[in-house]
């Protein structure tokens, strides 16, 4: 049995402002939204982004954990939306879309709201409406909050 290799595919905080924006461009002729919910804590930084892109004001929070730091874990819902109703004209807006199972709980919650992402894998992809950029399932996204700057190995000293 060969051994799966996991990519790593580091973002940096400018990479993220222009691929959320980008992301409000794409979500612009939908609108416009009532409001806004950002899924804590990954979609905090895209959804701002995306609100002030698209000058919504409204917003509100879901908060779900399904990572114990790398490790994936069950999906906790510490606070569903506190918005009414089924989510007609609301925008949902989250970091990244992995297994689905996050999105899952979301479309239970907010059935017709529109669930954006920046960054999109096969096995989540079908429950998002909007995303910018599909990396492959063996991808591991490091965040900007994820990362430190600190000093790197010259590649002579990598052998």
């Amino acid at each position: 049995m060969t051994e799966q290799r996991i990519k790593s595919f580091p973002v940096s905080w400018e990479e993220l402002h222009r691929t959320s924006k980008a992301l409000a461009w794409r979500l612009l002729e939908l609108g416009p939204f009532k409001g806004l919910v950002a899924v804590t804590r990954g979609g905090l930084v895209p959804a701002a982004i995306v609100a002030r892109e698209l000058e919504i004001r409204l917003i509100d929070t879901a908060c779900i954990s399904s990572y114990n730091g790398s490790e994936r874990g069950a999906l906790d819902v510490l606070k569903q939306s506190d918005i009414a109703g089924d989510g007609r004209g609301w925008l949902i807006v989250d970091d990244l879309v992995d297994t689905g199972e996050t999105a899952k709980a979301l479309s239970a919650m907010m059935p017709n709201a529109h669930f954006a992402t920046v960054y999109a894998k096969p096995a989540g992809r079908p429950l998002v409406d909007t995303f910018v950029t599909e990396v492959s399932q063996d991808t591991w996204i490091f965040f900007p909050w994820d990362m430190e700057p600190k000093p790197s190995t010259p590649i002579i000293g990598q052998r």
